[in-house]
């Protein structure tokens, strides 16, 4: 349904995006992560035809688009970081707005602007303005204008930024449900989690450019440890040992904590409890789970904070 093809962006300078790529099908959600300035709503921005990339192409349904044309348009809809309404309008209002902008006809206007209002479950706010909506509730009705002219595809760029966990899952099932109505989908976030519960394939960027691709179960064999014991342990104890294992991928020492990286948890959690329990070393907790999505963004990205 959506293919961008090698997008370059630069300022002066500065590459903010170097030939990345990426593609979506219909009924998808492409997840697109990167840390703080990797150029993720640089590349948003270029596909929704409000940033004029240097190079690269935005295709829809095979066909390329041109970022002034009015089917360019009508294919895409964004939801942008930043709320996008008009507070003094309701929210019915807002929406006609919208899709008076997009050319839409009085009478299937106002059957639309009820069916995203449905969808998002403002229907019975339509008259309130957003000035009296919570947080969570100018981000639904965001999503309900981005999807006012039914476009194909949905570009959304951290929609639940600030947003109550309740809030934060009525807006996955809206989108859960996008999914089932053949949308497709490019959601970028910093909530690893979130990629997790919703992408079936994810992009990774970093400082402009690609660093991974695939599905999450493909992303998480780009670790060496699949699976991680996270250790408190009380008084001395050496982790230099637990090194020469077998089994035991990476060992990480924080002070009283351990963190183990195991290539099957079932067979090195003993042999590493075994090793602490014959330094006489206390346990005070112990967490054991598989790698996540988190886990391969701070491996390819670093640990490092970046504003």
């Amino acid at each position: 349904m959506l293919e961008a093809i090698d997008l370059v962006k630069s300022y002066g300078t500065r590459r903010a995006v170097e030939k990345v790529s990426l593609s979506v099908g219909r009924g998808q959600m492409l997840g697109l992560l990167g840390p703080n300035g990797a150029g993720k709503s640089t590349t948003i921005g270029m596909i929704s035809g409000l940033i004029v990339p240097d190079g690269g192409s935005v295709l829809v349904s095979g066909q390329r688009l041109d970022s002034g044309s009015l089917a360019f348009k009508r294919h895409i809809g964004l939801v942008p970081q930043d709320i996008a309404l008009f507070d003094d309008l309701t929210a019915q209002a807002n929406l006609e707005l919208f899709g008076a902008l997009y050319g839409i006809k009085r009478a299937p206007l106002l059957k639309r602007v009820h069916e995203v209002l449905e969808l998002v479950g403002l229907a019975d706010r339509a008259r309130d303005k957003p000035v009296t909506f919570s947080g969570g509730m100018k981000r639904r009705l965001n999503i309900a204008a981005a999807l006012i002219h039914d476009p194909d595809v949905l570009l959304l760029d951290e929609p639940t930024a600030g947003v109550d966990p309740q809030s934060r899952n009525a807006i996955f099932e809206n989108l859960e449900e996008l999914k089932r109505r053949g949308k497709a989908l490019v959601y970028t976030t910093h909530y690893m989690e979130e990629a997790e519960r919703l992408a079936d394939a994810i992009v990774i960027i970093d400082h402009g450019q690609v660093v991974a691709r695939g599905t999450p179960n493909e992303l998480y064999r780009l670790l060496p440890a699949t699976g991680l014991l996270e250790i408190e342990l009380e008084g001395p104890f050496d982790a230099a040992p637990l090194g020469a294992i077998a089994g035991v991928m990476q060992v990480e020492r924080n002070g009283q904590h351990l963190r183990v990286g195991l290539d099957d948890l079932t067979l090195g959690t003993p042999a590493v409890m075994n090793a602490l329990v014959a330094q006489n070393a206390r346990v005070a907790r112990i967490n054991s789970g598989r790698a996540n999505l988190e886990n391969v963004f701070l491996a390819l990205t670093g640990h490092a904070l970046r504003d």
